[in-house]
């Protein structure tokens, strides 16, 4: 009976507590539960207010403008009726960070104490912002751009497209970068320059030459009847002394570079095909760039046996390779983003540069190991001569058959690095700040 009574007393004073405990708490308000998140509503009002540039529009309009009162009515549209705000517009000054108030529009005298605020900048409509690049060359030799556009030569692993409309897409994204582009349209072209002549006045030294017919590289005439007719691993040979001579940048866009030689004016007999049915061209095969890379460490022997990328013999047939964070550095910096993550059945073996005196730089993949051999599925391979002077680069892209020009295009800026200009945004006349301020008003 006693225990009984214990428990009673003991309900009935915890009972007692807890109501003079309700009685006398203080409970907060909803709203300082739950609070209005008044900055972010401020930042997404002016957002909505300009996503037509409506806002950028007005703000630069005179104070008598009827535009500020449209503006003012759509503003209280946007906000739930329990908000005041007051919204003013900021002239930017040149040379400083001072700002200078123009216009104010208001649908309360005081925000009280809880309001918040948002910043917003908004240009002139009659100024254009811009990047000017630098041009390759400016600061030192070069600044050509050569761009195979042979009409009589054929391409091959370029999937999906002619070396043509290859030639097109890589002139529009990098002439910009270029003091000179020159498109060679035709094998004689092609000729001229490996003679050591300009086409358009341009400089020939120090330029950059890309092939844009994948496994192929187009052949003049004259050098398939005249000087290489029996062996085209020599004309490879040929256009790597080329490369050492001028110091050329020789860029490579897919595949297996040089295992074929086209020109579909002199290759008409049957026999003359891949394999496949592409015809005007013959193969070359491993010789081409062994002796192409013979070519540019300056000597004439090569062998015609060594399968130096893969895919081909014993070697492993597939690799993913990542771009390098170098890579993804300049990808962001130049605004050129092609997929991060790349198939490689053609990749070079890193032992090419202890072989041929050439050293990787600039890459645009990270080198994989497979096999128990390390591959470089893209970068720029730069040959020095006994003193130390560069005297040509190879940039081969050991990417599977679909080309991707942007992948070329990252590898040549991400090794020269060409600077952008960027147009100054906070000019004076062309920039108003806008500031959003909202309170809250009305019961819990």
């Amino acid at each position: 009976m006693m225990r009984t009574i214990e428990i009673v007393l003991v309900i009935m004073i915890i009972s007692g507590a807890f109501l003079i405990a309700a009685f006398f708490a203080v409970l907060p308000q909803p709203r300082q539960v739950s609070p209005l998140n008044l900055r972010r509503l401020a930042l997404t009002t002016l957002q909505t207010l300009d996503v037509d540039n409506d806002l950028s529009e007005t703000a630069f309009k005179p104070s008598n403008d009827t535009s500020w009162g449209q503006l003012q009515i759509a503003l209280s549209a946007c906000l739930p009726p329990n908000i005041v705000y007051n919204l003013t517009v900021y002239e930017v000054l040149s040379g400083n960070e001072l700002y200078l108030p123009i216009m104010s529009v208001s649908n309360a005298e005081s925000l009280g104490i809880g309001s918040d605020v948002a910043n917003y900048l908004v240009a002139s409509s009659n100024v254009t912002f811009r990047v000017v690049p630098e041009r390759i060359g400016e600061r030192g030799n070069g600044g050509t751009l050569y761009i195979l556009n042979c009409s009589d030569a054929n391409g091959w692993w370029i999937t999906g497209y002619t070396a043509q409309s290859l030639a097109e897409d890589l002139y529009n994204l990098l002439s910009p970068y270029f003091q000179a582009t020159v498109m060679v349209q035709n094998t004689t072209q092609l000729g001229q320059i490996l003679n050591g002549s300009s086409l358009q006045n341009e400089t020939l030294q120090s330029a950059v030459v890309i092939n844009t017919f994948g496994e192929a590289v187009p052949i003049p005439t004259s050098y398939a009847t005249t000087y290489y007719r029996n062996n085209y691993a020599e004309y490879c040979n040929q256009l790597g002394k080329k490369v050492n001579q001028y110091n050329w940048t020789w860029v490579s866009i897919v595949g297996y570079p040089l295992f074929y030689v086209s020109n579909t004016g002199y290759f008409t007999s049957s026999d003359d095909q891949n394999g496949y049915g592409i015809f005007g061209m013959r193969c070359v095969a491993q010789a081409g760039l062994n002796a192409f890379l013979s070519g540019i460490n300056g000597v004439t022997s090569y062998s015609d046996s060594t399968w130096i990328t893969l895919g081909g013999g014993g070697n492993p047939q597939f690799a993913l390779v990542q771009l390098s964070s170098t890579a993804r550095y300049f990808s962001n910096y130049y605004g050129i983003y092609p997929s991060p993550y790349q198939t490689a059945t053609r990749a070079v073996p890193s032992w090419i540069q202890s072989t041929y005196n050439l050293n990787a730089t600039a890459y645009v993949f990270d080198p994989v190991n497979s096999g128990g051999k390390t591959w470089i599925a893209g970068a720029t391979f730069v040959h020095r001569n006994a003193t130390g002077y560069i005297c040509g680069r190879f940039t081969p892209i050991g990417l599977t058959r679909t080309p991707d020009i942007r992948i070329t295009a990252l590898a040549i800026l991400s090794y020269y690095e060409p600077r952008l200009f960027r147009s100054e945004y906070t000019a004076a006349g062309t920039s108003r700040l806008v500031v959003l301020q909202l309170g809250q008003t009305g019961g819990a």
